[in-house]
C-alpha cells in the first residue's frame, strides 16, 4: 500500500517524470490583462435570465493584440450559471466564437468561455472578481490539473443602446474539456464517486487548497440534487482506468478568500461567518496527507507573491487577504493545529479503515 501511494502522490502533485501536461491554448499562455470590447445585445440576454432554455445572440468581440493592433471576431451570448444568474444584478454570460474564425489568433482553440463578472455595480464587487480570479490562480500553482484563466478588462456596449456603456475587470475559464484534453485525461459523467475511487493524493491537495480559501461550497463525492457529479469539482479520470477519479474544484464566489455580501457557511458547519476555515476534507491513506501538506508549503512564497504583485487588488483589499492567507501557514506550520483542524476533522474514516483492511 505504501508503494501505491508513493506513486499516485508523485502522479497527483505533477512531480513524476510521466506525467506531462500540454501547453495551454494561446489565450492562457499569458497573464497580463487583456482589453477587449464586447458588442452584443446585452439588454436582450440579460431578460433571458430567468429562463431555462435561453437562446445565443450574435454580437462582436473585438480586443487589442500584442502587436497593437484591432482584431475583431464574432461572438454570440447568452447567460449562464445557477445561483448567479439569479441573484446577481449583472448575470454572467457565456462566450461562443466560431472556431473557424479564430485559428491564428489569440483566441485559437476556443468555442465556448464563460465570463465571471462582478454581481454588482461598484469597486468592491470588482475587488470579489480579482480575488475569485486569484483563487484559480493559486490552484494553478499547485498543480497543473487546473483550470486556467484569463483577467480582461471588458467594456461592454449594448447593441439595442438600452443601456449605458460600461467597463468591468472580468476573467475567462478554461473549457473543461480543453482542460481535460490538455492533461491527457477523460472527463467523467457520472452521479456520485465512492471514497475509493478518488485519487487520494490529488484530493487532499484538492481539500487543502479549499481550506486556503476556507471555501466549503463543494464536494468531490456527489451533486447537488438531480444534477451531474460533483459540486463544483470537475471530475476527470484516466483513460485507461475510470476508478482512479481526479477532482478538479472551480467556482469560488462563497469562499472565505472573496467574501463575498452573499456568501455563508454552509448550515451544518459549527461556524458563523464564511472567513472562519473549517476542514471538511476526507480521510487520507497514511502519509497522502502529509506529502499534500509539504508540497502546498513549498509553494508559499510563489502563493505570496501572486497576490501581493496583483495590481488590480486596492491596497487595503491586498492587506486583508494577505492576512488570511498568512493565517492559513499558521495552521500548516504547527503540528498540533493540523492534527485538530485537519486530520482530526476529516470525513469518512469507516471508509478508510475498511479500504485499507482489504490491502
Amino acid at each position: 500500500m505504501k508503494q501505491v501511494i508513493a506513486g499516485l502522490v508523485l502522479f497527483a502533485l505533477g512531480i513524476s517524470g510521466s506525467v506531462c501536461a500540454k501547453e495551454k491554448q494561446p489565450l492562457f499562455q499569458d497573464d497580463s490583462v487583456l482589453k477587449a470590447v464586447l458588442t452584443a445585445p446585452i439588454t436582450q440576454a440579460f431578460a433571458q435570465r430567468g429562463q431555462d432554455v435561453r437562446i445565443y445572440l450574435p454580437g462582436q468581440w473585438t480586443y487589442k493584440t500584442a502587436a497593437g493592433t484591432t482584431q475583431r471576431l464574432d461572438v454570440s451570448i447568452r447567460t449562464r450559471g445557477l445561483f448567479r444568474r439569479e441573484f446577481c444584478q449583472l448575470p454572467p454570460l457565456q462566450l461562443n466564437f466560431r472556431k473557424q474564425q479564430v485559428k491564428k489568433t489569440l483566441f485559437a482553440g476556443q468555442d465556448k468561455l464563460k465570463v465571471v463578472s462582478p454581481c454588482q455595480d461598484g469597486a468592491r464587487s470588482q475587488q470579489h472578481v480579482v480575488l475569485e480570479y486569484l483563487a484559480y490562480r493559486s490552484f494553478e500553482i499547485l498543480t497543473d490539473k487546473s483550470f486556467g484563466t484569463r483577467l480582461i478588462r471588458l467594456s461592454y456596449v449594448d447593441s439595442d443602446e438600452k443601456k449605458t456603456p460600461w467597463t468591468d475587470l472580468v476573467f475567462v475559464i478554461e473549457d473543461d474539456g480543453d482542460m481535460a484534453k490538455r492533461l491527457d485525461l477523460t472527463r467523467l459523467k457520472v452521479v456520485s464517486n465512492r471514497f475509493d475511487q478518488m485519487d487520494h493524493p490529488t484530493t487532499a491537495l484538492v481539500d487543502l487548497f479549499q481550506l486556503l480559501i476556507a471555501n466549503n461550497d463543494y464536494s468531490v463525492l456527489r451533486s447537488e440534487e438531480g444534477r451531474e457529479c460533483c459540486h463544483n469539482s470537475e471530475i476527470l479520470a484516466l483513460k485507461d482506468n475510470a476508478d482512479v477519479r481526479i477532482p478538479v474544484p472551480y467556482d469560488f464566489d462563497l469562499s472565505g478568500l472573496v467574501d463575498t455580501k452573499y456568501a455563508a457557511p454552509p448550515s451544518y458547519l459549527p461556524t458563523r461567518f464564511v472567513t472562519t476555515r473549517y476542514y471538511r476534507g476526507l480521510c487520507q491513506p497514511p502519509g497522502v496527507l502529509e506529502e499534500a501538506i509539504a508540497h502546498v508549503q513549498s509553494k508559499r512564497e510563489d502563493i505570496f507573491a501572486l497576490f501581493t504583485n496583483q495590481p488590480e487588488l486596492e491596497p487595503r483589499t491586498k492587506k486583508k487577504t494577505l492576512k488570511f492567507i498568512e493565517n492559513y501557514f499558521e495552521i500548516l506550520d504547527n503540528p498540533k493545529r493540523v492534527k485538530k483542524e485537519i486530520a482530526g476533522r476529516c470525513r469518512g474514516k469507516e471508509h478508510l479503515e475498511e479500504m485499507l483492511s482489504k490491502d
